[in-house]
């Protein structure tokens, strides 16, 4: 059982960043699941307009079952979220923690 980090990186469309962080602040108040550690948003240094998410999950068994326990709010705002970013702009990451034994 690995604790294990998801992360998100996206660029966004430059007219939309203002909109971004309302939606943002929104997503993380939201965001309480079972298993989620911790939810953080960062803006990639001396890259303006390109953003990283990164979820930080107890277990894999919580990262698998993270999807099943989202509401519809947050649906919804991971939707206005994506049609924020530039097309073709987003990559995903999966890394799970080498056991320190």
């Amino acid at each position: 059982m690995s604790k294990i980090i998801f992360t998100i990186q996206y660029e966004l469309k430059p007219e939309k960043k203002e909109e971004y962080m309302v939606i943002v602040k929104e997503l993380k108040n939201l965001l309480k699941a079972e298993g989620l550690e911790s939810y953080s948003v960062y803006e990639v240094k001396g890259k303006l307009g390109h953003f990283q998410e990164f979820y930080s999950f107890t277990t894999q068994e919580a990262f698998e079952a993270f999807d099943d326990n989202q509401n519809e709010r947050i649906n919804i705002l991971i939707g206005k979220l994506n049609e924020l970013t530039v097309d073709n702009s987003t990559r995903y990451s999966t890394l799970n923690k080498i056991s320190e034994d």
